[in-house]
């Protein structure tokens, strides 16, 4: 038997969990959904933990408040010091409070891109990154289930797409990967 990937496209957002309801109370383990916009509750329908993004997030802007640091003490105290305003210039901790909006600021630079980087990785859309079509479908107006017949052993693709015509289903494709 050869892998296949089932997508079902649907009109609705509800619809489409009405779909995946039953797809996973058959026993029937759906790959990803696809939508124009986020869908609140269909993470526990289909069985997606929670993300760890936010340590991600929280680890970029360390990396970023490190830097920064860093870079002050580098630049102010060890490279090139300067008698600015009777400022002392000869140890970090008592210049900190004039730097602390340029801390603040590069530890939001850091923690941004990264994130956009992360994110961009982490659903395969980076520049160069092969794209499916329905991920391309769904940026109009369709929300789509994909099934792998791969993650489903005892399930031909037939019989998914029986369930699937069950629910109000506008189409299905089937892709050989």
């Amino acid at each position: 038997m050869a892998n296949k990937v089932i997508y079902a496209v649907y009109d609705d957002p509800e619809q489409l969990k009405d779909g995946a309801r039953k797809l996973v109370s058959s026993g029937i383990k759906v790959k990803d959904v696809f939508s124009p916009f986020p869908m609140h509750g269909i993470d526990p329908i289909i069985g997606i933990t929670r993300t760890r993004l936010g340590i991600v997030s929280f680890m970029f802007g360390i990396t970023g408040t490190c830097l920064a640091v860093l870079g002050i003490w580098y630049f102010n105290i060890f490279d090139w010091p300067m008698n600015i305003g009777g400022k002392p210039s000869f140890n970090y901790y008592q210049n900190v409070p004039a730097f602390i909006p340029v801390t603040f600021e590069f530890t939001v630079l850091c923690a941004a891109h990264g994130m956009a980087i992360t994110y961009l990785i982490r659903n395969k859309t980076l520049p160069g990154m092969p794209c499916s079509q329905s991920r391309l479908r769904t940026t109009d107006d369709k929300f789509i289930i994909e099934v792998r017949t791969a993650d489903n052993h005892g399930h031909s693709s037939e019989a998914i797409a029986e369930l699937l015509r069950q629910s109000p289903v506008t189409e299905i494709n089937e892709r050989q990967c």
